[in-house]
């Protein structure tokens, strides 16, 4: 009973037997028992090679990624060089600007210094000095820069810097300044200087 097998129905058979009849009848053994595990192998070798091709194909681009940042990088890194290099070059040629733009004044101050030597007429002196202090006003002016009125106004610590506390009376009330020690002034609304203010408490 070692060669022999039992089948589904109970019934013994001889494997011996059952090769002899299917040769004998033009059919290959190995026709009937497929070769499963070079189907296997030859599957993973496929996937193997689908791997590779797909990891090839993901460093690939990577490293096209890789040199897109690092040239986006380098641009960045020259366009904020260039922005501090303008701003720079900016800021000098803004302040040659302002004061090429005094140096007529500087002129008017030594003619009339000149021509104080010789004069004695205090009047002309004091008109001279006027004139040349609008002639500043007026520059600055046109330069954004503007002068605050803090005298009566409210006291605002954004504005104004206190230097002193005197009794409110009824020319002055709380709160209000009372006197303005140094003008504070602005340049293009925004504070350039504070005034230094008397404030009644």
């Amino acid at each position: 009973m070692d060669d022999k097998k039992r089948n589904a129905n109970g019934a013994d058979y001889n494997e011996a037997e059952k090769d002899f009849n299917l040769e004998n009848e033009g059919v290959e053994i190995d026709d009937v028992q497929p070769d499963v595990d070079g189907e296997v192998i030859d599957e993973e070798v496929s996937d193997i090679e689908a791997l590779k091709n797909l990891l090839q194909q993901k460093e690939q681009e990577v490293e096209k990624e890789k040199k897109e940042y690092l040239f986006l990088m380098a641009e960045f890194d020259n366009f904020r060089k260039r922005t501090l290099r303008e701003r720079s070059d900016l800021l000098k040629s803004a302040g040659e600007k302002v004061l090429k733009g005094i140096l007529p004044i500087v002129d008017d101050f030594e003619r009339g210094l000149e021509a104080i030597k010789d004069s004695s007429d205090a009047e002309a002196v004091k008109e001279g000095m006027v004139l040349i202090y609008n002639k500043l006003i007026k520059y600055l002016a046109d330069n954004g820069v503007k002068e605050m009125d803090s005298t009566g106004a409210d006291f605002d610590s954004e504005l104004h810097e206190a230097v002193a506390m005197v009794p409110a009376d009824d020319s002055t009330p709380k709160g209000k300044v009372k006197d303005t020690v140094a003008k504070g002034y602005t340049l293009n609304d925004k504070v350039l200087r504070h005034a230094k203010v008397v404030v009644a408490q």
